[in-house]
């Protein structure tokens, strides 16, 4: 078993940390939902402006609201305004890698929706592994690659 990306909300911004909470992530359920994370499901935030990492579960706020909220000791690693990355996981066996489709949102800076994106792994014709985003309309994403500095 293998643990693998199931669904991710890339780059939703802070709307509030309440360090007298009893701890948790509060999201709004829209946002869960596009991405397919549960209340109650455990979740790994990554801190884009700050690049701090921590682990908390879900708990779902008011619908439509668009909220961020980092409580209890997690509100002190994030501040109203900073970009995060917000992950769940599944675990798999790596033969059904490839039946996978983690959910990737986006948002701007008011944290609306701007894209619904999925991960793709398939197989090429010499039996490795390739990796694909794909948009709404399964439209290919170019995926960056790494150069190192001699190349």
């Amino acid at each position: 078993m293998r643990k693998l990306v199931a669904g991710k909300l890339h780059g939703i911004y802070i709307t509030e940390a309440n360090l007298n909470y009893h701890g948790s992530i509060t999201l709004d359920p829209d946002h869960c939902e596009a991405a397919g994370i549960l209340p109650m499901e455990f979740v790994e935030i990554w801190n884009k402006s700050s690049g701090a990492r921590l682990s908390t579960y879900v708990i779902l706020g008011e619908r439509g609201s668009r909220c961020c909220v980092l409580n209890g000791a997690a509100a002190r690693t994030c501040q109203p305004g900073d970009q995060i990355i917000i992950c769940n996981s599944v675990y798999l066996d790596e033969r059904q890698l490839t039946s996978l489709k983690p959910k990737v949102i986006t948002f701007d800076e008011d944290n609306h929706i701007r894209d619904r994106l999925s991960y793709s792994v398939g197989i090429d014709a010499e039996g490795r592994y390739k990796f694909d985003i794909l948009d709404q309309e399964n439209a290919v994403h170019p995926v960056p690659l790494l150069v190192s500095a001699g190349s």
